[in-house]
């Protein structure tokens, strides 16, 4: 069996339809059609049923599937294995990231890592959730915070260090919060359904309730309500150092209390060899938030 027409019936089944494995892997449809023609002829059985519409395994499909998935996995270890370091990146990166962290730390990252590895390619979804690595043939994730259990294998990268924030035109007829208990009486502007914030305090860690009239389901929205003049939010010190050195946020120390310690993380979706092109990417990430 040949392993590139293999990885079209894969990535079909994943993505839910030729067209999309397509996409995925950077070929055409019509390419991607006569690859898994050429599979199903050499196999001599019909692997998928097709429709303009919909995609399912047949019943020799749904058997050749996890083998057909070691195979390309077998494949990938091995050509990682006899490629060096030396020689760079090869091949299509699929990685997640949450929007803000995607905008200013890793879309910048590209050009140069492009540049430097001629056969590299990357693909970014900036979503904050988390998506299914397997079915969505994500290759690596980060993501910020503490991470729930799970069958994913995570790395820790780095320190997250947060600050809370507000614009002059907010504090302009208001008292800056100087204790923790003081956010109580301030308009908090909240991540999704988060109802309290957490910091590290003498007497052990203290949960302040947000009575917010204002909540966002990504960070993006909590940082343009808080420029805005719109209350005080809790960002990371990537996301507001600028704002800060140019006027347009004011960090707020409070005496008794620091914001609960997060910290960036790799996502994989298998432990399995991790391959070239997800470790120099991780470097160059590295490199950016440990400069």
């Amino acid at each position: 069996m040949d392993t590139d027409d293999v990885l079209v019936f894969i990535t079909a089944v994943n993505g839910g339809s030729l067209s999309e494995a397509a996409r995925r892997l950077g070929i055409s449809p019509m390419l991607a059609s006569r690859r898994l023609g050429s599979l199903e002829s050499a196999l001599g059985v019909r692997l998928l049923q097709r429709t303009t519409r919909s995609l399912s395994l047949t019943p020799e499909g749904q058997t050749l599937l996890p083998f057909a998935k070691a195979l390309v996995e077998n494949d990938e270890e091995a050509r990682a294995a006899l490629r060096t370091e030396s020689r760079g990146a090869a091949g299509l990166l699929r990685v997640s990231v949450p929007v803000a962290f995607g905008a200013k730390v890793v879309a910048p990252l590209v050009p140069a890592l492009l540049r430097e590895n001629p056969e590299f390619r990357i693909s970014i979804d900036m979503n904050d959730g988390l998506p299914d690595l397997v079915s969505s043939g994500t290759d690596l994730a980060i993501r910020i915070g503490r991470l729930k259990d799970s069958s994913l294998i995570a790395q820790k990268l780095a320190e997250n260090p947060r600050s809370l924030v507000a614009a002059p035109s907010y504090l302009r007829d208001r008292k800056k919060p100087v204790q923790i208990a003081d956010l109580a009486q301030h308009e908090c502007l909240p991540l999704g359904s988060t109802t309290h914030w957490t910091f590290h305090a003498a007497g052990g860690d203290e949960h302040v309730r947000l009575l917010s009239r204002f909540s966002s389901s990504s960070i993006v929205g909590c940082h343009a309500a808080c420029l805005a003049g719109g209350g005080v939010a809790l960002l990371s010190d990537w996301n507001v150092d600028e704002d800060v050195q140019a006027g347009r946020l004011i960090r707020l120390a409070l005496e008794d209390g620091t914001p609960e310690e997060i910290a960036i993380w790799a996502v994989y979706p298998t432990t399995r060899l991790v391959l070239p092109k997800v470790r120099v990417f991780l470097s160059a990430l590295r490199r950016a938030l440990n400069g």
